[in-house]
């Protein structure tokens, strides 16, 4: 039966991680009070104590507009951690799982991004997630990075549960309508892990089909479009707001400025991973609607 280490398990996906892989094997879920990713001593102290087959790693620095100002902790946490998690892995034989963002790409591709599409972060929170991801990939061969994006669940802070708390506070609202994505649930992005070490259990390791994949919900739309969406589930469940769906309004990025700069473009070919892994993705709406319907 496998040890698989599992960090981040206060955030979104590692809170539905800790429900799908539980039938894999031992999981041992750490809070950062267990293992702290900005502290080297930590992370080598928990590693070593609890000997893992499998890390899987979904914690990070997310503050993407903070991260501009908190240079060195985004760092440590998403680009050093991720480094010394591979490092381990390579000295011990173990497997690591780590998830990325689209935010390492730059957001000016035409079309949906490939894994292998030149990288070029626009803020330190990509810089950062995109070091994470070299570093890995130069310590052990044996890993699965999946990079993701537009993430939501039932669980912590998120998009669509803002959107849900302003539409009871507010009768008119603005949101950017010219950057393209799939919103994805942390719930799939769980399911998704589980069938990936389901399969790396049943297969030899040479035919394991270690590397990069994007993992995010079919479709695509805007923050726009995603909102007024929310809206409508919510209202087909009975629930009250002041604020209408077609009440909310497009505006541009630039009408918005932030810290940190959003990819205008966030979406991220699964085709490789789909092929892989035998997989069909289900649309990003039948996410949202669930998870409305959860909330």
């Amino acid at each position: 039966m496998s040890r698989i280490l599992l960090t981040g398990v206060n955030g979104q996906v590692g809170f539905e991680l800790q429900r799908t892989l539980a039938p894999l094997g031992e999981v041992i879920a750490l809070t950062r009070q267990d293992m702290d990713l900005a502290d080297p001593a930590s992370i080598i102290s928990a590693l070593d104590k609890y000997q893992p087959i499998i890390i899987v790693n979904p914690a990070a620095y997310t503050a993407v507009d903070k991260a501009e100002t908190a240079f060195e902790q985004a760092m440590a946490i998403n680009a050093h951690a991720p480094k010394m998690l591979a490092e381990w892995a390579a000295q011990h034989n173990a497997l690591l799982v780590h998830y990325s963002t689209d935010y390492v790409f730059d957001g000016c591709k035409d079309s949906a991004y490939l894994e292998s599409d030149v990288t070029n972060p626009q803020s330190i929170y990509g810089q950062s997630k995109c070091l994470g991801e070299e570093a890995i990939r130069s310590a052990t061969p044996h890993h699965i990075i999946l990079r993701t994006s537009w993430v939501f669940g039932v669980y912590g802070n998120n998009f669509l549960k803002t959107i849900l708390r302003l539409a009871k506070e507010r009768d008119s609202l603005s949101i950017v309508a010219d950057q393209h994505g799939a919103p994805t649930s942390a719930a799939l992005i769980a399911d998704i892990t589980a069938h990936i070490l389901k399969h790396y259990a049943q297969v030899s390791a040479c035919n394991f089909h270690y590397g990069t994949y994007h993992l995010c919900a079919g479709g695509e739309t805007t923050w726009c479009d995603y909102a007024r969406f929310v809206l409508q589930e919510a209202e087909k469940k009975s629930q009250r707001f002041t604020l209408a769906a077609d009440a909310i309004q497009p505006i541009p990025t630039s009408a918005y400025p932030l810290p940190a700069p959003r990819p205008t473009n966030s979406r991220l070919d699964c085709g490789k991973l789909t092929q892989y892994f035998g997989l069909s993705l289900p649309h990003w709406q039948l996410g949202v609607a669930e998870v409305v319907a959860q909330l």
